[in-house]
């Protein structure tokens, strides 16, 4: 599965390799286009598949392209190469394809084995990553924002900052990339849009990966639910099945 962009006000993708099982809605929400996008690759000979949520950064088309290009560039290198190696060959391509800076994004990868060994995640900016694992709900990675870096030092930032990214698939060094690594891939994944995270609680984000039967009709509910408390973002929800 390897997602288009276009100004729809809703999209929709299902994702089935060996041991995962996955789908994905986008939804436009009060912006001009939807600069979202979602991709997935599974590597032929190892199954190893990665799977990519991307945010544009801006609302204009060159963020909707940087969003395409990052999504489908990491998930192709990162079966071979890792989450965070994923995101730097993503970042050559943008570079390679687009001069201007207003064309940029934020992205996050997560790499599913087919063993069911640990999964391995990276990301840049606000876009995030969850795992439930039937008992616990865990975000897996940590905003690269503003607000985030106040936060850290004991302080509490004003609103505008909830939405200022200190990285970018633009920016990022191998230093700056977010990382992390599940100790197993068994469970619930979700992959989001901060259109989709903002606006929802942890518990009602738990209640709806705990309680919806299938990655389609869990990816469904949240971008509903979103869009149902009030945010006006684009809304994207990637959730995977594994084991």
């Amino acid at each position: 599965m390897d997602s288009g962009v276009t100004a729809a006000f809703s999209r929709r993708e299902l994702i089935r390799v060996a041991g995962v099982a996955g789908a994905s809605v986008s939804r436009r929400g009060l912006r001009s286009l939807n600069a979202d996008a979602v991709s997935s690759w599974t590597d032929p000979v190892t199954g190893t598949s990665a799977h990519v949520v991307a945010d544009g950064v801006g609302d204009h088309l060159l963020a909707a392209r940087a969003a395409r290009t990052v999504a489908a560039a990491a998930a192709r290198s990162a079966t071979q190469v890792g989450a965070a190696a994923g995101i730097l060959a993503a970042q050559a391509e943008l570079l390679a394809q687009f001069a201007e800076k207003e064309a940029d994004a934020v992205l996050v990868v997560a790499v599913i084995p087919a063993n069911g060994g640990p999964c391995d995640i990276a990301w840049v900016g606000d876009t995030r990553a969850y795992r439930w694992n039937g008992r616990v709900l865990h975000q897996i990675t940590t905003d690269h924002t503003a607000a985030e870096y106040f936060r850290s030092l004991g302080r509490n930032p004003a609103p505008r900052f909830e939405h200022l990214v200190l990285t970018s698939a633009r920016t990022a060094t191998a230093d700056s990339i977010g990382r992390a690594a599940t100790g197993s891939s068994r469970g619930r994944f979700l992959l989001s849009t901060d259109g989709v995270h903002k606006p929802l609680e942890m518990a009602r984000i738990k209640e709806t990966l705990a309680g919806c039967a299938t990655a389609a009709i869990t990816a469904e509910a949240l971008v509903e639910g979103a869009l149902s408390a009030g945010g006006s973002d684009n809304t994207t929800a990637l959730v995977i099945d594994c084991g």
